[in-house]
């Protein structure tokens, strides 16, 4: 007599199938709110800290832009300072005050080479914009990170904040400036061209540059503009 064997099929039972939607249910609600939480309530950038290195080349850059430095008036018989370092002893008189200067451009220097590690520490100095700000640096892009809070009478969104990203194209071609605006977007969502005036990847220069105004100017004063990953070098025209 030959047996048939059979194989059992096993199979979930309906309590387990339950079981598993219902825990479906709960990650899926749970990653929901998560996600809702990060949306809405975005957390503060995390600001950008040199080491004493890169502090160092920082403040040597920064000791060519004497209009950066603002002058701290000091009591009689010290010494007086400026946000970016001491001013010289022969720069001042037997009072403490500034000495006249005739003006002169010998020797100064019309370059701007910045990375993006220095420009965003800059933001932290005496600020807090470097928690609402972050700007980033690629080959011809620079972007921009804000965190926007929006006003708590403000339907719905009341209280929020806001991340908003943006990007646009800096460059140098053909003995002139580039400058183009590659998106906006709020929340993750890119904002429409027709709601940014239709600029949305037109060379501002070229379409503004003809007539005067800030676009004309702009372009006549540069030289040279170079944005590389993490650098950004511009040379400005006498």
């Amino acid at each position: 007599m030959n047996c048939m064997q059979q194989t059992e099929k096993k199979g979930f039972s309906g309590v387990q199938v339950f079981g598993i939607v219902v825990g479906v249910m709960v990650l899926t609600v749970l990653i929901t709110l998560f996600a809702a939480h990060a949306w809405l309530f975005p957390k503060p950038f995390t600001p950008v800290v040199l080491n004493p290195q890169e502090e160092q080349q920082l403040e040597r850059k920064l000791e060519r832009f004497e209009n950066l430095t603002a002058a701290k008036p000091a009591p009689a018989g010290r010494k007086m300072q400026v946000d970016s370092g001491p001013v010289q002893a022969g720069e001042l008189t037997a009072t403490g005050g500034l000495k006249p200067e005739a003006y002169s451009e010998k020797g100064a220097s019309r370059e701007i080479n910045l990375t993006e590690r220095e420009i965003n520490s800059l933001l932290a100095k005496n600020t807090d914009l470097a928690r609402k700000v972050a700007i980033d640096l690629a080959d011809d892009l620079v972007s921009l990170k804000i965190l926007v809070p929006v006003d708590p009478d403000f339907p719905m969104l009341g209280g929020k904040t806001l991340r908003v990203r943006a990007g646009a194209e800096l460059a140098y071609r053909n003995r002139r400036p580039i400058v183009k605006l590659r998106g906006v977007s709020v929340m993750g969502v890119p904002v429409p061209n027709a709601w940014l005036g239709g600029l949305k990847n037109i060379d501002l220069v070229k379409e503004f540059g003809t007539d005067s105004g800030f676009w004309k100017t702009f372009a006549d004063g540069v030289e040279t503009i170079n944005v590389r990953d993490g650098k950004l070098y511009i040379k400005l025209k006498e």
